[in-house]
């Protein structure tokens, strides 16, 4: 398309995709689920000047554990350092963090159009089905709920997808780069073609800046590792279509590995400052989960010989449940049925060029996730890492449908073109599923937010006031506690009272305990039958909240010294 049709393009999609995010941002009113109350409010902190630290400490896997808590042991800054910008310049709000969300959703919609075009021009589309295509995979992003939903929570997980979605594009240009310069007319043995496909229009550049990107994306999430990963298996493809072997393959990873480590090198040196090591060691340990409360262990961490001791069909049932989580409650449902269609077609399209890197980020991560983090997984572990496959899934479902309008237009001997057809099914998809599901999820945000409202006045009323300044509170939720009441909170273990009680003798004050029934977990009931949790745990009750507000909540004052 021309430079004019092509702007043009972006600003249709971008002016749809900030429409529907701000109008999502206007029902998503509270960080929901726990992380993105973590980045929020770290980057709360760093816009008052107390630095990168944390009210809350949500596990204790990773010393040193005291307050305030050094922030990020094992999740990482680059979406706190966004979202403190619009904070900075707006307020210290969760309305104000959200404009670096819808900003860098709407960038992904963007980055969307364009890989599509890419896959477009590789696959020598008719100029009419290759418009069809490029903006209709812009505007199902725009309007796709998966991707709406997280453009509108300032935490890790859209941009995450745009650095993934920028390396793929830019891995894409270095092998166009390299292809060209494999001409019947150009003698093999002349060194400028080993020059050429390392850096021939631009592509020295993209390289670098591929790097860059890589640094970025490893500062955002723990899963930029595959995705650097993915673009070594690539590299040597891409030096083989070149035809300079070894050498070139060297050259393409070390010439992204330097800046990224550059960008990723002082973070690594602050961590190893603050917490003894430049990597999250407490994630590795998360591989060995058998619940998903074992993040919030005090007392029984989690250990090689109890993951072993749990047996083969155990261990082999969670990885099913895992595969399960990921495949349909992450890929499928939320997509329906774009996402369906796009998965089914993949095998098919997956092959192009384009879409490699990308291809194999997807299956290296879903891979991981699913046979080493089988628990962790169900608590957001390859949803957070998501986005961009589900990019890659618009694209490989409207290719399908492409493909197979085309086909039936053939056989039907239609004179007019309905290539549009395609993207106006996805786009149909995901208007519907947007516009009745995200208004659930925001009502359930409000909730929350009108729990934890409540709470401080009725602890008051009750005698147990949460006063910043005194010991911590244990609770069940401790990041949505401490970025609302300003407490210093402990995640509570989903372990015995005695443990409890020890995790409270640990941090001298502690005194409340904040629980909250859940999915076979100890706490609250435990407090009733345990001799030690009915001898130290003396239930407080909640005293003038509005009606049914505070039900789910169960407070607990520990009398035990």
């Amino acid at each position: 398309m021309s430079r004019r049709e092509a702007w043009l393009s972006v600003a249709l999609v971008a002016a749809v995709a900030l429409v529907v995010r701000i109008w999502a941002a206007s029902l998503i009113t509270f960080p929901r689920p726990e992380d993105t109350a973590y980045y929020v409010s770290v980057a709360r902190t760093l816009v008052e000047g107390r630095g990168l630290v944390s009210d809350a400490i949500w596990s204790y896997g990773t010393p040193p554990l005291e307050f305030p808590r050094p922030a990020f042991e094992v999740w990482l800054p680059l979406p706190t350092y966004l979202a403190a910008i619009p904070m900075a310049l707006l307020g210290t709000t969760f309305a104000a963090a959200q404009w670096f969300s819808i900003i860098v959703g709407t960038l992904v919609a963007v980055l969307a159009w364009r890989l599509g075009a890419d896959v477009a021009a590789e696959r020598a589309m008719p100029p009419g089905r290759a418009r069809t295509l490029a903006v209709g995979s812009g505007l199902v992003a725009a309007v796709f709920l998966p991707l709406v939903l997280y453009s509108v929570l300032p935490d890790s997980t859209m941009l995450f997808a745009a650095l993934v979605l920028g390396a793929c594009l830019l891995a894409g240009r270095v092998a166009r780069d390299a292809r060209g310069v494999r001409g019947d007319d150009r003698d093999p043995h002349d060194p400028r073609v080993a020059r050429d496909a390392r850096g021939v229009r631009g592509g020295d550049r993209r390289v670098v800046a591929l790097g860059l990107v890589l640094g970025l994306a490893a500062l955002t999430r723990n899963e930029a590792a595959w995705l650097a990963l993915g673009w070594v298996v690539v590299a040597r493809g891409i030096a083989k279509d070149a035809g300079v072997g070894a050498g070139g393959w060297a050259r393409l990873v070390v010439g992204a590995a330097l800046p990224a480590m550059l960008v990723f090198g002082p973070w690594a040196i602050r961590d190893w400052i603050a917490f003894g090591s430049p990597l999250p060691g407490q994630a590795l340990a998360n591989a060995l989960s058998l619940k998903g409360t074992d993040i919030f262990a005090w007392s029984q961490p989690p250990t090689i010989d109890r993951y072993l001791a749990a047996g083969l069909p155990t261990l082999a049932g969670l990885r099913w449940t895992g595969l399960l989580h990921n495949l349909i409650s992450v890929l499928l449902l939320p997509g329906i049925p774009i996402a369906a269609i796009g998965l089914v077609a993949l095998p098919g399209t997956a092959r192009a060029a384009s879409f490699r890197l990308l291809v194999l980020f997807a299956i290296v991560t879903f891979a991981i996730t699913t046979l080493l983090f089988p628990v962790a997984t169900t608590w957001g572990t390859f949803l957070h890492a998501s986005a961009a496959i589900q990019v890659l899934l618009i694209i490989s479902a409207l290719l399908v449908l492409d493909a197979l309008i085309a086909a039936v237009g053939r056989w039907r001997d239609w004179t007019r073109p309905v290539a549009w057809l395609g993207p106006c099914l996805g786009i149909g998809a995901g208007v519907l599923f947007t516009a009745v599901l995200l208004p659930t999820f925001g009502r359930d945000g409000d909730a929350t937010r009108d729990q934890y409202a409540a709470l401080p006045a009725a602890l008051a009323a009750a005698g147990v006031p949460l006063t910043p300044g005194d010991g911590p509170v244990i609770s069940r939720f401790p990041i949505w506690l401490a970025d609302t009441t300003r407490v210093r909170t402990l995640a509570l273990p989903d372990e015995p009272p005695e443990a409890v009680l020890d995790l409270a003798r640990a941090f001298p004050g502690t005194t409340l305990v904040i629980a909250a029934p859940g999915n076979d977990e100890l706490w609250p009931g435990i407090a009733a039958t345990d001799p030690i949790g009915i001898q130290c745990f003396k239930p407080v009750p909640l005293v003038g909240p509005p009606s049914g507000v505070l039900d789910d909540l169960r407070v607990f004052r520990i009398t035990c010294p």
